[in-house]
């Protein structure tokens, strides 16, 4: 089971629409922007659990990760 909570925030730019944060606990924090759509924000959830579930907090490849990501 993986443990996760979400916070909604405001991002400093209008680019960043989710980020990951993995916690020392083992747990992970997602950080999703508030001002999108419900719509847009579930698919911001599902981009982030994707980089979860693909283990990608233990790549190096950036470029690689998101393809990789938004693929799926």
């Amino acid at each position: 089971m993986i443990d996760y909570q979400i916070q909604l925030i405001r991002f400093p730019n209008n680019k960043v629409h989710e980020t990951v944060v993995s916690n020392e606990d083992g747990s992970y924090t997602i950080f999703i922007e508030s001002s999108l759509s419900r719509e847009a924000q579930k698919k911001a959830f599902i981009h982030a659990m994707r980089h979860i579930l693909g283990n990608d907090f233990t790549k190096e490849d950036i470029d690689k990760i998101e393809l990789d990501a938004h693929s799926a």
